[in-house]
């Protein structure tokens, strides 16, 4: 028997590549190229449409511990990232490009995996399916999950602009990780004093946003972890000095001393040609964009490679739907894996179809589910999706909040988010280990 897979992004990916690996044949089906979301370009499978990067490396991070988790799991994704990496400090950034023809090669050559270049727009209604479609499914396909689950839930995701590195005034900017944390060539930093700071805020809070075109506009969220800078600042005049543009870990080497505000920019590829402007995800016009961000010294002559971009990510809400495999409750050979299930994250969507995988490749098998312990952040976060929090459903990325506290108190940040990495990888090997 095989299983169908709809929709080869992150998610999508891992859980076919999980369904191959048990042996099991799996029909992938991919839209693109026959037709594009508003955030896609590239017909290479799992595109990055966002950030390049991937967040922090070090195990004792949230996100570190994740990808960790996924690896041990059998991730495809997390040795492709491995062999497209570019400097980034202390996180995981990869040639974007590179990444997902790594991927879409990987996928090709898997022999239990039939790749098929088309669009879905029903839900099937017979074997096993798992949908991971992502939160901008298009709208026929998307009106029948909805229509069959009771309305939806969305908030708005927005991307940061990429620059030329050739176009960067390189006497105005320099080179340097924050704390001196990874490579010296990680990032390019653009100091600003103080009077260069306030002229750019001000400009920020005035400059004209682009409309959001075909959505529904109501009423809505902005998700925390991609605020638009230009929504950000309304925030108070110091809230970007204390987020995206913070100083701390910085010394200007002309001046010796921390700048007042920094605006970092991360490599996007790996000959480093093109630059991320980190932390400015952004729905301004386009125009505005080069004006506005063009006030930032180093980039008075910026070439624009993407301008930021600003598009609806839709989720179900899943405590009423899906299960902790992410299997829908009321319906067992249907499965969602993905952002549309509200986990938050390159990563941790990616983690999701894993899970999806491996549960629906264990149905298929006559075997019961696997769920990873609650103190690891794959189980933390699929529990998260099943059960909710406090309030309304929201979007949840990993972090350590969602884990149980440890048994002992330990009051240095440092020392306890190391042991509840130490704890997760423990039980996680323990929990496979045990898998039959």
């Amino acid at each position: 028997m095989s299983v169908r897979v709809i929709g080869a992004g992150l998610a999508g990916c891992e859980a076919a590549w999980q369904l191959a690996c048990h042996g099991i044949q799996t029909d992938l089906y991919e839209m693109k190229p026959c037709r594009f979301s508003p955030a896609h370009r590239s017909e290479n499978l799992a595109e990055l449409v966002c950030s390049n990067s991937l967040k922090a490396e070090r195990i004792e991070s949230a996100c570190g511990l994740l990808k960790e988790e996924m690896r041990r799991l059998g991730s495809l994704l997390v040795p492709c990232a491995y062999a497209c990496r570019v400097p980034a400090g202390g996180a995981l950034a990869v040639d974007r490009d590179a990444f997902s023809k790594t991927v879409t090669e990987k996928v090709i050559s898997q022999p239990s995996i039939c790749l098929h270049r088309e669009e879905i727009t029903e839900i099937p209604s017979d074997g096993l399916n798992i949908i991971a479609t992502g939160p901008l499914t298009p709208n026929a396909l998307a009106s029948k999950i909805f229509q069959m689950f009771g309305g939806s839930l969305s908030f708005f995701d927005a991307a940061a602009p990429i620059v030329t590195a050739e176009s960067l005034d390189y006497s105005k900017v320099f080179a340097a990780s924050r704390y001196n944390r990874g490579e010296d060539n990680a990032y390019l930093n653009c100091p600003m004093n103080e009077e260069e700071y306030e002229a750019f805020y001000h400009a920020l809070l005035s400059a004209e946003r682009a409309p959001i075109h075909g959505f529904d506009t109501a009423d809505p969220k902005v998700y925390e972890g991609c605020m638009p800078i230009e929504v950000m600042a309304g925030r108070g005049e110091n809230t970007l000095r204390f987020g995206p543009m913070k100083p701390v870990g910085l010394r200007d080497p002309k001046t010796g001393h921390r700048p007042w505000a920094v605006l970092q920019l991360r490599r996007e590829d790996k000959r480093g040609s093109m630059y991320n402007l980190v932390g400015f995800q952004t729905n301004l016009k386009f125009g505005e964009q080069k004006r506005v961000f063009g006030m930032i010294p180093g980039l008075g002559h910026a070439e624009f490679v993407r301008y930021g971009v600003m598009h609806r990510n839709t989720f179900l809400n899943s405590p009423a739907i899906l299960s902790t495999d992410f299997r829908v409750k009321s319906k067992p050979n249907l499965f969602f894996a993905g952002q549309i299930t509200g986990v938050e994250g390159y990563m941790e969507s990616a983690s999701s179809g894993i899970l999806a995988g491996i549960n629906a490749a264990r149905s298929l098998e006559g075997k019961g589910q696997y769920l990873p312990p609650e103190t690891t952040m794959t189980g933390a976060l699929c529990r998260y999706v099943a059960n909710g929090g406090e309030g309304p459903f929201q979007p949840m990325g990993s972090n350590f909040g969602i884990l149980p506290p440890l048994s002992e108190k330990i009051r240095d940040k440092r020392e306890r988010y190391s042991a509840l990495s130490e704890r997760a990888l423990k039980d996680l090997q323990l929990s496979l280990d045990c898998l039959i």
